[in-house]
């Protein structure tokens, strides 16, 4: 059977694409990880202290380099979000499979990762709709969750509208046990 992680599927949209992200790709996605405006918004709950906040070249390779890593040992898919008019990588989407004792089992975790002035209502739908219907069968999941604090309010508009519901539950770190919130959830 082939999976994600055997042939990861890219998405073709009107003004946005995604596919695996490749190394060739750490200058774009330097002036994503290096923006202030853009970071705060950015989920690094249960990564161990990485606030992805990276100023050098050397650091965003090394990003990538464990991003293309971690797909090799089938631990997540990280993408890369290309603005199809530039051609230019204006952000990354992490995809992983989630099981875990309470509320976040059997679950698709989603990380969006977007430059600021790509952090709009509009944008996020039409990548959003580009990946979350196909991620309940690349990840075997019955929900997708995704993180999304009070200050993004362009990212909730557009999760409301992709039809996410805020949620209350706690997700529990793997690593230490921290209760990370601020999630919101879409099932089958």
């Amino acid at each position: 059977m082939t999976t994600v992680y055997h042939a990861c599927p890219q998405f073709v949209g009107t003004h946005y694409s995604l596919r695996l992200v490749a190394s060739a790709d750490a200058q774009d996605l330097l002036a994503v990880y290096s923006d202030p405006r853009a970071v705060p918004l950015f989920n690094s709950d249960n990564c161990g202290g990485d606030d992805f906040h990276y100023t050098t070249l050397e650091r965003m390779q090394a990003a990538v380099a464990y991003w293309l890593a971690e797909y090799a040992e089938e631990g997540f898919v990280r993408w890369s979000i290309i603005a199809n008019k530039t051609q230019t990588v204006i952000g990354t989407i992490e995809l992983f499979h989630r099981e875990a004792a309470g509320y976040f089992t059997n679950c698709g975790v989603l990380r969006l990762d977007l430059r600021s002035d790509y952090e709009r209502t509009e944008a996020i739908a039409e990548i959003l709709a580009l990946i979350v219907t196909p991620a309940f069968s690349s990840f075997d999941c019955s929900q997708v969750a995704t993180k999304a604090v009070p200050a993004a309010t362009e990212r909730i508009a557009a999760l409301q509208g992709a039809g996410f519901t805020a949620t209350a539950e706690q997700l529990i770190g793997h690593h230490d046990g921290t209760a990370y919130g601020d999630y919101w959830v879409r099932r089958v």
